[in-house]
């Protein structure tokens, strides 16, 4: 008999939740074949077969949080087959091909399984209505099944009018909400962070008129650049003015480590909870390289395809809350960095120029946590005034990429 185990898939994960089983008791699977969903505390997951078996048991009912280390099923190996030498792994949720699936052939067909190619955020659409992804056709012609889909297979069925959920409370009633899975994970991390760090919030303004400018007349010549990009860029370049903020304190052995990597996290909204995907090496990119790679994380993070390499290691995270309307914040810092900044909300408003004159310009807030163990009041005003100076004056950041 061959347990099926919970792993630790990296960054000290100590428990999941069981979201879904693929298989049942007395199926026949074989290896790499998906058994299980699991929810990490930054991604859904599946944990495959070791080897070619039945299912004989299943240990663990479906929303339970388990350990690291609990068995979740069994199995028994069939016609003699050996566990593969390999470690038990999980597999992220990215489609695999038809040609991709093991032991096709006019000989196997009996041990081949059919694999709908839907998100996790989408299957849990479908549980939720009881609908099987067999029966919903894809608009997509690689075949996986959207949300789109799922919604408008419903429709269908109720003729035009979605199933809402009957409340098994009276209105008067609390609703329950599960507290598990990522929103826990976050939140002991940000009571670490608040308990742990001597938060100070600075707020500033950034004059954003000269780069809107410039953004337009480069998407004139047919270059399109987001105006994250350029933000990122700025900070990059500010954080080597002022490396402290770059840096991770060493309480136990009394010493600020100043990181000479530039790994910038992107804090991002999405259905599952805050995700932050990491861009790697910031300072050694083209404004288009981080422009395309801002845009393929924060994707891949709304679609739960986030690789555990993804959002590893970040030294400095940001906060693009601007386009959600907000014009002001706290943010908590990102433990165990040293400091989080958040880009708020661009609006018009008049301002007076050079020449005394009251124009309209585009203002953007921006608010600044830092770690008051680490650095002080002034530096942080010296380093936000650093990066404004760069993106008030956008010739001055092209001229420091060359």
């Amino acid at each position: 008999m061959i347990d099926v185990k919970l792993h630790d898939i990296g960054e000290g994960m100590t428990e999941g939740e069981v979201i879904h089983y693929l298989v049942k008791v007395g199926d026949r699977v074989q290896t790499d074949q998906p058994l299980v969903e699991v929810q990490t505390d930054k991604m859904v997951a599946e944990l495959t077969s070791p080897c070619t078996g039945i299912v004989k048991e299943i240990r663990i009912a479906a929303g339970e949080m388990v350990k690291v280390g609990t068995s979740l099923l069994s199995l028994e190996s069939e016609g003699g087959d050996t566990v593969s030498s390999k470690k038990q792994s999980f597999h992220d949720m990215s489609p695999k091909k038809n040609s991709d699936l093991p032991f096709q052939g006019e000989n196997s067909l009996e041990f081949t399984y059919k694999r709908t190619l839907a998100t996790p955020y989408t299957r849990k659409i479908a549980r939720e209505h009881n609908i099987n992804l067999e029966d919903v056709t894809p608009s997509d012609p690689s075949g996986r099944i959207t949300e789109e889909d799922v919604m408008r297979f419903i429709d269908n069925k109720t003729e035009s009018k979605k199933i809402i959920p009957e409340k098994s409370v009276a209105p008067t009633q609390p609703e329950e909400i599960p507290y598990k899975g990522i929103r826990k994970k976050i939140a002991e991390n940000m009571k670490k962070s608040l308990f742990t760090i001597p938060h100070v919030t600075h707020l500033d303004e950034v004059n954003m008129t000269n780069l809107l400018e410039m953004k337009a007349q480069m998407k004139a010549t047919g270059h399109s650049i987001s105006i994250p990009a350029f933000l990122l860029k700025a900070l990059v370049i500010a954080l080597k003015d002022f490396p402290i903020f770059n840096a991770e304190l060493d309480e136990e052995n009394s010493r600020i480590l100043l990181k000479k990597s530039y790994h910038i996290g992107i804090a991002t909204n999405t259905e599952n909870g805050l995700i932050v995907p990491v861009l790697h090496d910031t300072d050694k990119k083209s404004l288009i390289q981080i422009n395309h790679e801002i845009k393929e994380l924060t994707q891949k993070a709304i679609e739960g395809k986030l690789q555990a390499a993804e959002m590893q290691n970040s030294t400095f995270t940001v906060s693009n809350v601007g386009p959600l309307g907000s014009i002001a914040a706290t943010p908590i810092i990102n433990y165990p960095e040293t400091a989080l900044i958040a880009f708020h909300k661009t609006k018009k408003q008049p301002i007076v120029n050079e020449n005394d004159e009251i124009v309209i310009g585009h203002i953007m807030n921006l608010s600044m946590s830092f770690d008051h163990r680490v650095a002080d009041g002034a530096t942080a005003i010296a380093f936000t005034n650093r990066f404004s100076s760069l993106i008030e004056n956008p010739h001055k950041l092209i001229l420091e990429m060359i």
